[in-house]
């Protein structure tokens, strides 16, 4: 991650911009605390759709919608995102914003658990976007290479933890150890797996970019 906000700040100031209303959804997710994609996560999803053109993309975690959203606007126009959220609170938010701004329907919102959810899809995903409870990436990995097909792209969001995943376990809170293992193990796994191919990225809060074989 870049750690002087100079250059975060001098990068984000050379995009484009998002549509009017995904900027109204940022807005409400900063005000309440909702988290959602960084601007260098944005700019590096919109350049992988545009490059790969994906036409089944699953997302693993919903929140507001803000990312299914994002995703929508740079797929091909007959692509299609499936998305998962078991977080009650969130989902008539997602499916709210999803009724005004999905006016075609390219969106589809699956709620449960993505433990579950995934071993129920069929797939295969060209475009798979992990960002759900950080701790659940290693255990959701075996179906989500599954679902990817040969040559999709599988990111994976918020991967450094702010920095804490170069700590040793003991520099690190009693409570966020379990998280912090179950990273490093999910790092080291997409490294060494023999069907990925992987590069961890230090931008936003880090995202880790790999491609099925």
């Amino acid at each position: 991650m870049i750690t002087d906000e100079r250059f975060t700040a001098y990068i984000n100031s050379l995009e484009n911009g998002n549509p009017s209303y995904l900027d109204e959804l940022e807005a409400y997710s900063k005000k309440t605390q909702v988290p959602i994609i960084r601007k260098e996560t944005q700019s590096l999803i919109r350049t992988l759709l545009v490059m790969n053109k994906p036409k089944r993309i699953l997302e693993v975690g919903t929140a507001i919608g803000f990312s299914a959203l994002f995703m929508r606007e740079f797929m091909p126009k007959d692509g299609h995102i499936t998305t998962i959220e078991k977080y009650e609170k969130r989902i008539p938010l997602a499916r709210e914003n999803f009724k005004r701004f999905d006016t075609d329907e390219r969106i589809t919102l699956i709620e449960g658990d993505a433990a579950d959810v995934l071993k129920q899809l069929a797939g295969p995903f060209d475009f798979i976007f992990m960002d759900a409870a950080k701790g659940q990436y290693i255990h959701f990995l075996p179906e989500v290479l599954r679902l990817l097909e040969t040559g999709g792209v599988l990111l994976s969001d918020n991967v450094l933890q702010d920095g804490d995943v170069i700590q040793s376990r003991f520099a690190v809170t009693r409570r966020d150890r379990t998280i912090h293992k179950r990273m490093r193990d999910y790092l080291y796994t997409l490294k060494k797996h023999e069907q990925l191919e992987t590069a961890i990225l230090t931008l936003g809060d880090g995202v880790a970019l790999s491609v099925k074989k």
